[in-house]
Formats: structure tokens, sequence, C-alpha cells
């Protein structure tokens, strides 16, 4: 008898819908990871009661970790399917969608929330671009370094849907843009928007709202350093807040 895999499927018909489990056994294969274990049920909807079912929803695009489409709980712990492997889980395999966003159908959900919040925090560099600047401002291999971690971020959820703070009941915007904003204040042009990206990590929906959990470090898939942006960013708050009082 052929080896099989449980899959167990938190499903959701529409966003206006309520969510309800289904079950499947599918074929196993050495080295699945979680997309391939959709796969085939995309192949084969039938679920464990022997029912022709609609196809599980979900999203994926790179399969390499780098786009962060595939974002999803699985086993309780909120990771990237596309590096999650069959043979490291236990059975049944549980998925379900992030819960700190909205549902759109089965494990897809809206980040549009993410992207609102970059654009809060200002998370870009302001140039023209209809004339040359000539040679930009020269940085270091060090500070290099530093920046290439957060700019490794893919805004894939993780450390949102890890936060405690994140949720209906607080405007937090979360550590990626708390992060993002440190990301851009790094950057020798990106410096000159300083001012208004603090004025936006200072409001209610800012840093402020961070609990230090420090859940986001543990589950960013990129190992971005979420907590020391957090803290350089909390040090770079109170140094604006306090040279604004000594100005009047």
């Amino acid at each position: 008898m052929s080896k099989t895999i449980r899959i167990k499927v938190k499903r959701q018909d529409g966003a206006d819908q309520n969510p309800y489990w289904e079950e499947f056994d599918i074929p196993y294969r050495p080295n699945m990871n979680v997309i391939s274990a959709l796969m085939e049920i995309q192949r084969n909807p039938v679920n464990v009661k022997g029912e022709k079912v609609r196809s599980v929803v979900w999203e994926y695009n790179c399969l390499e970790e780098v786009c962060g489409a595939c974002s999803m709980v699985i086993n309780n712990q909120v990771r990237q399917a596309c590096s999650a492997l069959v043979d490291q889980l236990e059975q049944p395999i549980v998925l379900e969608p992030m819960s700190t966003f909205p549902v759109e159908k089965d494990l897809v959900v809206n980040r549009q929330q993410m992207f609102e919040g970059l654009m809060k925090i200002k998370s870009w560099i302001e140039i023209d671009g209809t004339y040359s600047l000539g040679p930009g401002p020269r940085v270091t291999p060090e500070a290099q370094q530093d920046a290439y971690k957060y700019s490794t971020c893919m805004t894939c959820g993780c450390c949102l849907e890890a936060c405690p703070n994140v949720n209906d009941h607080s405007p937090y915007l979360g550590p990626q843009a708390m992060a993002q904003a440190r990301y851009f204040n790094m950057h020798p042009t990106g410096k000159r928007m300083e001012p208004e990206r603090l004025q936006a990590v200072m409001s209610g929906e800012g840093i402020v709202n961070c609990g230090n959990s420090q859940n986001c470090v543990q589950v960013c898939p990129k190992e971005i350093p979420l907590t020391t942006a957090l803290a350089e960013l909390n040090g770079q708050v109170n140094r604006f807040a306090m040279k604004r009082w000594l100005k009047g």
C-alpha cells in the first residue's frame, strides 16, 4: 500500500463566507513541500469522504522563498509554504490562512494594509527623475551590509501575523513598516525625509504600540533584525522629539 499524507485545510468560499475544515489524503513523494502537496490536491480535489470538491485556493510565485506570496499558517506556525518540507512536519498537516489579514478565499488573504503602511512611513526616496543628479553619496561597505538585511523584506506578512499588537483593536502598522522606516532613514539620500518618517513613527499607528514581544524576529523568513531596527528607531524618535521640544 502506497504511503499517503493527510492535509487538513481551513477553507472559506469567499470573503463574506464562514470558514470550515476539509481534509485530503494525497500520495507521498520524497522531498515534497507544502506547495507540491497543494498541487496534488489541485490535480485531484477529492476529500477524505470521497467527495469531489472545489480545489484549494492559495498564492505562490517564485517557489524560492523570495516573493513572500505563499505565507500561511502551517501546523500553528506562520511561514512560507515553499520552504516547509512535508518530511519535517507532523501529520495531519494543518493549513490555515493568516488571521491578521482579511481572508479572500481559502488560504488567500488581502495584505493591502502592509502596502498602506509603507505609504504612511514614506518608504521611498524622492528623486525628480527628469534629469541626471550625478553620482550619489558614498556609502561604506559596512553601511551597505547593514542596509542589505532590511532590503530583503518581501512583504510576506509573517511578522504582522506573529505580532500580538497587530490586530483589529490596535492601529499599529507593525514591525515591517517600522523596519522599513529605519531602512530608508539609513540611506544618505533617503535621510532627507527622515523627519517626515519619524512623524509617522511617532503617531498613534507607530512604535508606541510595540509591546517588545519579539515574536516578529523569530518568524521572519529572511532573518531581518527587526528588533534591532525597532530599538534603533525608538532612539531616533526620542532624539527627534527632544529636539522638537527644545526648539519650543
